[in-house]
C-alpha cells in the first residue's frame, strides 16, 4: 500500500480571517511571523496589557491596530482571536473573546484545569463562535497521514504508544515554566503533547499511574505516566522540564508500526514499518519547527467557512478530556 495523501487545506488560496493576537510574547510572535510569511491569513490587531508592548509588536509586524485586550475583541474588523497568554490568562481571556461573539483559538493546554476548559466549551457553544484549542501538531500533515494509517488498520491492533518529550527550562521560580500561579510544570507545558499523542491514538485513557518530581515552587518537573486504553491498548508518556530529550513517539500494532524520525510534534517524518517494507512521510512543505503553527490557521480559518463551530478533528469535548487526563497526573504526582 502506499502512503495515504494528507487531507489538510492548503497554506494559501483558502478563505482568508482577519486575526487579532492578544498576550504579544514569544509564541504570538513565532505564529504572526508563520501566518505574514506563509498564509494568507492577516492579524489586523494586537492587544496587551501594556500599550507600548502591543505597539512595539504591531510595528515589528506591520499590523495596523494595536491596544488593550478589550479593545481587540471589539474591533468590528476582527474575525478571530488568537490567545497567547500564559496558560492562566486562558480562560479570562478566551470568556473575554467569546462574549464579544468573536471566534477564538486558544494556546495549548486550553485552561489550566477541566473544569475551566468545560467553562470555555460552554460558553462557545451558547454564543455560536467558533472555538478551538491551539494543538498545532494535531494540524501538521503528518497527523493527517498518520490519522489515515489508523483508520485503515494498517499496522493492526495497535498495542502500545510511546511519546518521549523533554524541553529544559533553567530554573526561575518567577518565571511561567516554574511559577504554580502561571500554570507552572511539565504536564501544562511539554506534558499536553505528549499526553494528546496518546489519547489521538488510543482515546481518552481508562486507567492512569503516574510518578514525578516536584520543583521546589511545587510545579512538576518530571513526569512518567502509564496508561492503559479501553482497548486494553497501552501507552508510556514521560515529559520533563529539566531534561533535554529526544522529542519521538511511536505507534506499535499486530502487524506494524509507525515511528518518528525527527520530533513529532514539529513538521518532520516517520516511518510506516510492516511486513512489506519500510515507507517514510515527510512533510515537504517547506516549513520548519514553529513555522508549521501556520497549519492551524488555514485550518481553522477553512473549518469556519464551512460553518462549523468545533475543530472536526479535535473538538473542544477532545480538548476537555486531555485536561481530565493532565488533572488526574498532576493530581497523583502532588503537582501545585
Amino acid at each position: 500500500m502506499s502512503l495515504p495523501i494528507p487531507r489538510v487545506p492548503p497554506l494559501r488560496g483558502g478563505p482568508v480571517l482577519r486575526w487579532g493576537v492578544l498576550a504579544p510574547g514569544e509564541i504570538a510572535n513565532d505564529f504572526v511571523t508563520t501566518l505574514h510569511a506563509n498564509t494568507d491569513q492577516r492579524v489586523v490587531a494586537v492587544g496587551s496589557r501594556s500599550a507600548d508592548r502591543a505597539s512595539a509588536f504591531a510595528v515589528t509586524h506591520g499590523i495596523p491596530r494595536s491596544g488593550s485586550y478589550r479593545a481587540v475583541v471589539e474591533d468590528p474588523d476582527v474575525d478571530v482571536v488568537y490567545i497567547a497568554s500564559p496558560h492562566s490568562e486562558h480562560r479570562t481571556l478566551a470568556l473575554l473573546a467569546i462574549a464579544a461573539g468573536k471566534h477564538v483559538l486558544v494556546e495549548k493546554p486550553i485552561a489550566l484545569t477541566a473544569e475551566e476548559a468545560v467553562e470555555i466549551a460552554a460558553a462557545a457553544r451558547g454564543a455560536g463562535v467558533f472555538a478551538m484549542e491551539a494543538l498545532w501538531s494535531r494540524y501538521l500533515p503528518q497527523a493527517d497521514v498518520i490519522a489515515q494509517l489508523l483508520e485503515q488498520r494498517a499496522i493492526g491492533d495497535v498495542t502500545l504508544v510511546t511519546a518521549v518529550l523533554g524541553w529544559r527550562w533553567p530554573y526561575d521560580p518567577a518565571s511561567r515554566g516554574y511559577d504554580p500561579a502561571l500554570g507552572g510544570g511539565a504536564m501544562l507545558d511539554a506534558g499536553v503533547y505528549s499526553l494528546w499523542f496518546s489519547q489521538f491514538v488510543l482515546g481518552e485513557p481508562a486507567r492512569i499511574q503516574a510518578s514525578g518530581n516536584l520543583a521546589p515552587t511545587g510545579v512538576d518537573s518530571d513526569t512518567v505516566v502509564a496508561i492503559e486504553s479501553a482497548s486494553g491498548a497501552l501507552a508510556a508518556v514521560t515529559t520533563s522540564i529539566v531534561a533535554d530529550t529526544p522529542v519521538l513517539a511511536a505507534v506499535y500494532g499486530t502487524e506494524g508500526s509507525i515511528q518518528f524520525d525527527s520530533a513529532f510534534v514539529m513538521p518532520g517524518s516517520f516511518r510506516l514499518v510492516t511486513a512489506a517494507g519500510t515507507q517514510t512521510f515527510t512533510d515537504d512543505s517547506g516549513l520548519v519547527g514553529r513555522a508549521g503553527l501556520a497549519w492551524q490557521a488555514v485550518a481553522l480559518a477553512q473549518y469556519v467557512s464551512d460553518g462549523l463551530t468545533e475543530s472536526p478533528v479535535h473538538s473542544l469535548d477532545d480538548s476537555v478530556a486531555l485536561m481530565r487526563t493532565i488533572d488526574e497526573v498532576r493530581s497523583q504526582v502532588g503537582a501545585a
